[in-house]
C-alpha cells in the first residue's frame, strides 16, 4: 500500500488533505457540509445553483437576488466552522445568471471557484479584481482543458490553477458529456484522460497545474489509483451526500442509503445533457413518458428543454423536491457508488477512513 499521499496546491491554497469534496446541488451541499469537510482537512464545497431555495431572502419571486446574497451568506457560514479551511464553490456555466453566481462567490470570500456544466471561458474576465481566487475549470477530456488553456492564455494571460476531470462512467447527477452513448466511453475514463491531462500539462504547458480525478472515488484504494495515474487529488460527492453534516433532508439522505445498484438510472436532463441518478417514482415516469410536468421554476438555465417545448419538467424543481426529502415527486442525483452507502456517517469518520495511517 502506498504510505504517501500527494500535497495538493490550489493556485495560493493547499488544504492538509488532497481531497475535494463535490458540488451537489439543489443543496445538497450547502453551508453545514462545505464547512465541516474543510473542518477536517479538505476543501469544502458549496454548489452555487439553487441556494435560494432554503434561503429567508426568498419570496417566491426574487430567486435570482435571493440566491446571490444566499451565496454570500453561506460561504461566511461554512468560514464560521472551519476559519483557517479552505472554502470553494461549484457554479455551473449553463446557469441563466452565472456571472452573478461568481461575483457574489468573490466577494463573499470564496477561495476556490470550481464551473463545469460548460465550458468557463470568460472566468478569468469575471474574476479579474480577485486574483486570490483560484478557478479550476471541470473537464472530461485533455481537449477540452487544451480549448480552455488557449483561449485564458491568449485572452488573459493566464492559465487555470487546476483541472477537475471527471469521468461520465461513475460521477453522480450530470455527467458533462452531451450523447448518452459517451456516458460508456472508456476513452473518458480516468485511467485514459488523468495520464494524458497530466502530460500536456507537464510536457506542453511546462507547468505545474494539479490534476484532480473525479467520479467513482469511495475509499483508498481508489484515490490510491488515481495517484497512480498522476492526479494530485481526488473529489468525492456522494459518500458525503449522507454525511450528518449533509444538508439535505434525513429522508433524502435515507433514499441514498436504501438504494441498490438496480436503482441507479441514467436520463436525459432538460439541461440537455445525461444524468445519473436513482429510479424515483418521478423519474420512472419520466422514463415512460408519463410525467407530470412540473412549472418553471425561475428560468435558471440558459438551454433548458422543458422551458423550450414543456415535454420535460423543471429539474431545479425536481432537484428541490429532493432535496426536501420528497421521494415521489424529487429527482435524487447520484453516483455510481451510491449502493455502497448503508448507514449515515460523519464527515471526520470519512476521513479517518480515507487518511488514517497515511503519511503527508
Amino acid at each position: 500500500m502506498t504510505q504517501e499521499y500527494p500535497t495538493l496546491r490550489i493556485g495560493g491554497h493547499t488544504p492538509r488533505y488532497p481531497l475535494i469534496q463535490g458540488g451537489m446541488g439543489v443543496r445538497i451541499s450547502g453551508p453545514s457540509l462545505a464547512g465541516a469537510v474543510a473542518r477536517a482537512g479538505g476543501v469544502g464545497t458549496i454548489a452555487s445553483v439553487g441556494l435560494a431555495v432554503a434561503s429567508p431572502h426568498f419570496d417566491g419571486t426574487n430567486y435570482f437576488d435571493a440566491n446571490e446574497v444566499t451565496i454570500r451568506e453561506d460561504i461566511s457560514l461554512a468560514r464560521e466552522k472551519a476559519p483557517d479551511g479552505v472554502i470553494a464553490i461549484n457554479a455551473m456555466v449553463a446557469l441563466t445568471d452565472y456571472d452573478r453566481h461568481i461575483k457574489a462567490a468573490c466577494e463573499g470570500g470564496v477561495d476556490i471557484i470550481i464551473s463545469g456544466a460548460g465550458l468557463p471561458l470568460r472566468l478569468p474576465e469575471m474574476t479579474k479584481n480577485f486574483p486570490d481566487v483560484a478557478l479550476v475549470p471541470i473537464v472530461s477530456s485533455t481537449k477540452a482543458a487544451s480549448l480552455i488553456v488557449r483561449r485564458w492564455e491568449k485572452l488573459y494571460g493566464r492559465l487555470p490553477d487546476g483541472f477537475v476531470v471527471e469521468t461520465p462512467l461513475y460521477a453522480g447527477g450530470h455527467l458533462g458529456v452531451t450523447k448518452m452513448e459517451q456516458v460508456t466511453d472508456e476513452s473518458l475514463s480516468l485511467e485514459n484522460v488523468v495520464p494524458e491531462l497530466v502530460a500536456y500539462i507537464k510536457d506542453d504547458l511546462k507547468v505545474d497545474i494539479p490534476v484532480i480525478a473525479a467520479g467513482g472515488i469511495w475509499d483508498r484504494s481508489d484515490m490510491e489509483r488515481a495517484f497512480a495515474l498522476g492526479a494530485s487529488g481526488v473529489q468525492m460527492g456522494t459518500r458525503f451526500a449522507t454525511t450528518r453534516e449533509g444538508d439535505a433532508d434525513d429522508r433524502f439522505k435515507q433514499a441514498l442509503i436504501d438504494a441498490t445498484s438496480d436503482d441507479v438510472v441514467i436520463i436525459k436532463s432538460p439541461v440537455g445533457i445525461p444524468g445519473r441518478a436513482l429510479r424515483s417514482p418521478f423519474v420512472q415516469q419520466y422514463l415512460e413518458g408519463t410525467v407530470k410536468s412540473k412549472p418553471c421554476f425561475a428560468n435558471c438555465l440558459s438551454h433548458c428543454s422543458y422551458r423550450k417545448d414543456k415535454k420535460a419538467f423543471c429539474i431545479a424543481q425536481a432537484l428541490v423536491d429532493a432535496y426536501r426529502g420528497n421521494w415521489e415527486e424529487g429527482l435524487f442525483f447520484c453516483g455510481s457508488n451510491v449502493d455502497r452507502i448503508d448507514h449515515m456517517e460523519t464527515v471526520q469518520e470519512i476521513f479517518s477512513d480515507l487518511f488514517e495511517g497515511w503519511k503527508e
